[in-house]
């Protein structure tokens, strides 16, 4: 399909006995701004560096661009730009030197595509003579952003951008990525954090290096199975015990001060008080509870699918 920039089938990667990658098939379409949603060793770094070309996949295959990850390395690497999770630009470099040095090494200037960085680059360009080690986290991402972005690449990754940066850097990145979506650079950014699912096109969530769900977070969201409800007790954690001993319930996890919970069966209130059966078909309430029924966030959906 003329509308798929990167692809991947059956693709498999393993370390020694650990699986990083199993059967993994992906699709992303051009000018998406596509997540990659899961925790630490989900196996979101991995693919990435299969589909930069930086690690063989064992088995299967993968494309950016029409071009073979590993058969057309060469000409793929001029037309993806690649961010990784740990900083890796020249720390004894200035801010200045470092964005050169990327533009020549990919025979460009600065100035023939500084449109593409301007509004990122304006930002550290006070800081154009301070070497790149003494930046601050939200400086080192916006000039790692720079330098992968100074050759105008068709394909960004961005391998966790946002961890380890301050909340204020953190929404500044973002409002960064929507801009060059809206200049057509197709992104795939990974992340641990499910609040940030809601500001991709579409997301695929991983798990132990297995693809659980590919879908838009309203689509994920809306596909969720069972009614959810919060529920907020005075010992949360022993309602935690209580409601995970009883056959009604079918989940019940911790969310902050709340309890998210799932039942096999119809709610019985009184007065705001929940009414369950025990596993003797007993009726009993939970005291100083309150019950509220909620919309799932795309943690409750990834958590439900964890648990298939």
């Amino acid at each position: 399909m003329n509308d798929i920039i990167v692809k991947c089938l059956s693709v498999n990667k393993s370390y020694k006995d650990v699986k990083a990658l199993i059967n993994i098939n992906l699709e992303v379409k051009k000018g998406e701004l596509f997540g990659l949603i899961g925790a630490d060793g989900a196996g979101k770094t991995t693919l990435f560096r299969i589909l930069t070309s930086l690690v063989l996949a064992d088995s299967g295959n993968a494309f950016v661009n029409n071009l073979d990850v590993a058969r057309d390395y060469k000409k793929l690497r001029n037309q993806i730009g690649y961010m990784p999770g740990r900083f890796s630009l020249y720390q004894d470099l200035t801010v200045e030197e470092n964005l050169n040095f990327f533009a020549t090494v990919f025979n460009t200037t600065v100035k023939e595509n500084y449109h593409l960085i301007e509004d990122i680059y304006k930002q550290i360009e006070p800081f154009k003579n301070r070497r790149a080690g003494k930046l601050s986290g939200g400086m080192k991402q916006k000039l790692a952003l720079s330098c992968a972005l100074i050759h105008k690449p068709l394909v960004l990754f961005l391998d966790e951008p946002t961890t380890g940066i301050d909340p204020v850097s953190r929404k500044e990145l973002w409002e960064m990525l929507r801009n060059l979506k809206q200049q057509g650079i197709t992104i795939l950014v990974s992340t641990p954090y499910m609040d940030e699912a809601s500001l991709c096109d579409r997301i695929a969530l991983i798990q132990h290096g297995k693809i659980l769900s590919v879908e838009t977070p309203q689509n994920i969201k809306k596909n969720y199975p069972k009614k959810l409800y919060r529920i907020e007790a005075s010992d949360n954690f022993a309602l935690l015990g209580l409601l995970r001993n009883n056959s009604a319930v079918n989940s019940c996890f911790m969310f902050g001060g709340y309890l998210h919970v799932t039942f096999n069966e119809e709610l019985k209130t009184e007065n705001g008080e929940l009414k369950i059966a025990d596993n003797n078909n007993s009726q009993f309430s939970i005291l100083n509870s309150q019950l509220k029924e909620i919309e799932p966030s795309v943690e409750d959906c990834f958590i439900e699918l964890m648990t298939k």
